[in-house]
């Protein structure tokens, strides 16, 4: 049963860096919208359709695509190993009512 307290560990360690990658994502999707909008305001072209482009080309609205991606993947991986640790103690949990079970049924 050592490894379920190990999983459980993991899930407890790791569960405020989840939150901060988790509201790190919805920061940024957020700001994403301020950073466009601030873009298209310091363009110098004079169509809407012209400072609308400008501003989805701004090199600082790429970087924060990219800050977007890697804030996503990094939550999601957390995601995923939370999930795992979680599937493990389902499974030692599951192995030892079928070894309780074992040792009933041969008494």
């Amino acid at each position: 049963m050592k490894d379920a307290h190990a999983a459980i560990d993991y899930i407890i360690k790791h569960s405020k860096e989840y939150a901060h990658a988790v509201s790190r994502v919805t920061y940024l999707e957020h700001f994403r919208k301020t950073k466009k909008a601030l873009c298209f305001q310091s363009s110098m072209k004079s169509t809407m359709a012209e400072k609308e482009a400008d501003a989805y080309a701004h090199p600082e609205y790429q970087e924060l695509l990219l800050g977007i991606e890697a804030a996503k993947e990094r939550a999601e991986e957390l995601r995923w190993m939370l999930i795992a640790a979680q599937a493990r103690i389902d499974v030692l949990r599951t192995e030892e009512a079928s070894n309780r079970f074992l040792d009933r049924s041969t008494t």
